[in-house]
């Protein structure tokens, strides 16, 4: 298994040149750090006009950028076009994973509810196509369970992968995201065995977590080793379905900085599980 690590958290600007140094930013700093690999938001595409520009950004540091993650709305035909464009500069820039995740329920809600069969229905229809259309490019499409979203508890993974075809949609398990679902996350690894071909790694600070509401929940996410997740019973359960992919590490706001959060999970990661 390979680490990686999500640079989307360095990139603080919507201004296209400050946004493409703080991206830059992130490839020199994962790779001092010990990361060879590394994943952004597919949103970056729209900061070149040619992919070779990024390739070579991307060289220049000696860095695989494996995987670009995009978000869909419920705007179907829409996301299908976008995903597919976005798909096609990954393709161009040598990446083999594209995750993708429901983009949220787009109303002032509740962040978890019931499994809404239309909503999910959707999201199917999405990921099937996109995956189908992702697999002729060399790309694998990873649906990724997220808190906030319609694919977020047991159930709605179940629905999921029953309406999905396991030609062309896998999954990118998060084993926080699993964590404040309710769920154990090397179970689920077991349940979905073959599907999986991407992983993120957080850490979750579960005593913190007893009390939080809502989407402060998402405040309880830790860098590796500052939580509770049980990572070497992951690694294990992620070995006994054969998985040997990449084990990409995300923190979606470290309490000091990116740098810091990044190297305290890398330490981890060669300390621990040996990687």
């Amino acid at each position: 298994m390979k680490v990686a690590y999500t640079g989307w958290t360095w990139i603080k600007s919507g201004e296209r040149d400050l946004a493409v140094r703080q991206l830059e930013d992130s490839f020199r700093d994962c790779k001092y750090i010990g990361y060879d690999v590394v994943e952004n938001f597919a949103f970056i595409s729209d900061y070149f006009e040619d992919p070779a520009e990024l390739k070579a950004l991307v060289d220049k540091y000696d860095l695989d950028l494996c995987n670009l993650y995009g978000h869909f709305s419920f705007n179907v035909e829409a996301e299908i076009e976008k995903a597919k464009k976005q798909i096609d500069f990954l393709a161009a820039i040598g990446g083999r994973w594209f995750n993708c995740q429901n983009g949220g329920f787009g109303d002032d809600g509740p962040s978890e509810r019931p499994t809404n069969p239309e909503m999910l229905d959707k999201m199917c229809y999405i990921a099937n196509t996109v995956g189908e259309y992702a697999v002729r490019k060399g790309v694998k499409l990873c649906f990724h369970p997220h808190y906030g979203t319609c694919v977020f508890s047991e159930s709605d993974i179940d629905y999921f992968a029953e309406h999905t075809n396991p030609e062309y949609v896998f999954f990118c398990l998060d084993t926080a995201h699993t964590t404040i679902a309710g769920m154990d996350p090397e179970k689920l690894i077991r349940k979905i065995g073959g599907r999986i071909a991407y992983m993120h790694l957080k850490d979750v600070d579960t005593y913190a977590l007893r009390t939080a509401e809502g989407s402060q929940k998402m405040a309880c996410f830790r860098a590796l080793g500052h939580g509770t997740v049980n990572f070497p019973a992951v690694k294990a359960a992620l070995e006994e379905v054969g998985y040997d992919g990449v084990l990409c590490v995300e923190l979606d706001n470290p309490k000091i900085s990116n740098y810091h959060a990044a190297e305290i999970s890398r330490t981890f990661l060669r300390d621990v599980l040996e990687l």
